[in-house]
């Protein structure tokens, strides 16, 4: 990597820094059509944490039938949870939370929809169903102590409904809130949104009294937009960003969703912006390209792929 680039060049208004939730191990890898052995899985965390990334999803304790390339959860997830960092899970009932609390996980997620389409396909329930769902695992989960991750899906467009309200939005987004969680991560699944709809469904948010505080973004990158749409979530305040390491993944259950925000491409900006990661970028890219030769293919991110070059 070139030394001194991106140079640092601070926006005002910006935060001075923010919290990269690591996706990679777990939405990166689950919509894989050959099985990543577990081992190469627990390096790739091994190397995630190394590479300065504080947060990183392990896993998902979903039955394996649904999600058939995380079905290794239990012999994963002992190799990795005493590593120095956050390590939440994924948990789509009290069966998995179970599983989850069993191994020692310290962090939970569940994940709704703000859509009933979406909700369907990927949960068999309406969307108030799903809600009473996952109340008893959001406060179970609290009660032993973990904190509590609440994901929402089509939070900017649906491929079965199209165009999602805002309010519809806000008012599942609020459920999750009032049920207990701690952290409420807004999904553009299938990556639709752009910076003007961001800033309205953050507003609107704040207006039904969530604050920004609690709210992360989780973009992916279909229309080119997710970099565009980060940075209309950092005006407003936004401080916690959902990326995968090399572009990695996709939704099973959305076949229009293609890969999510590169954690190497924000990194790029944010360090271009003088905003605090933590992350050795090049120690990320390294890590992004073994995967990648793991995989078979060379990783969608474009930091990786410039960088990777470069240095060839």
């Amino acid at each position: 990597m070139t030394t001194g680039l991106p140079m640092s060049v601070p926006a005002a208004g910006l935060p001075a820094r923010v919290r990269i939730h690591e996706v990679g191990p777990r939405d990166g890898l689950q919509n894989e059509k050959t099985a990543v052995p577990t081992d190469v899985k627990a390096e790739f965390i091994r190397r995630l944490v190394a590479a300065g990334l504080t947060t990183v999803e392990a896993t998902s304790f979903v039955h394996p039938k649904w999600v058939p390339q995380l079905a290794d959860a239990e012999d994963l997830f002992p190799q990795v949870k005493d590593l120095p960092v956050r390590l939440p899970v994924l948990v789509p009932n009290e069966r998995g939370l179970d599983r989850a609390l069993t191994l020692g996980a310290r962090e939970v997620a569940v994940f709704a929809s703000a859509t009933e389409s979406f909700a369907k396909a990927n949960l068999n329930r309406t969307v108030d169903e799903a809600l009473a769902m996952f109340a008893p695992v959001v406060t179970r989960a609290a009660e032993a102590g973990l904190r509590v991750r609440g994901y929402l899906s089509m939070c900017f467009g649906d491929p079965w409904e199209g165009p999602v309200p805002i309010e519809q939005v806000v008012r599942v987004t609020k459920a999750l809130a009032d049920m207990g969680c701690d952290e409420l991560s807004l999904g553009d699944t299938i990556g639709v949104a752009t910076p003007g709809h961001v800033k309205a469904l953050l507003t609107a948010l704040n207006e039904a009294g969530v604050p920004t505080s609690r709210i992360a973004v989780h973009f992916h990158d279909t229309y080119g937009q997710a970099l565009a749409n980060a940075y209309a979530a950092l005006e407003h305040g936004v401080t916690v960003f959902d990326a995968s390491a090399g572009g990695l993944g996709g939704c099973p259950y959305a076949k229009s969703a293609t890969g999510n925000l590169a954690t190497e491409d924000l990194v790029w900006m944010l360090r271009g912006l003088g905003i605090e990661t933590g992350v050795d970028l090049a120690a990320l890219t390294a890590t992004s390209g073994w995967m990648a030769d793991h995989l078979g293919r060379p990783s969608p991110s474009r930091t990786v792929r410039a960088l990777s070059h470069k240095e060839s």
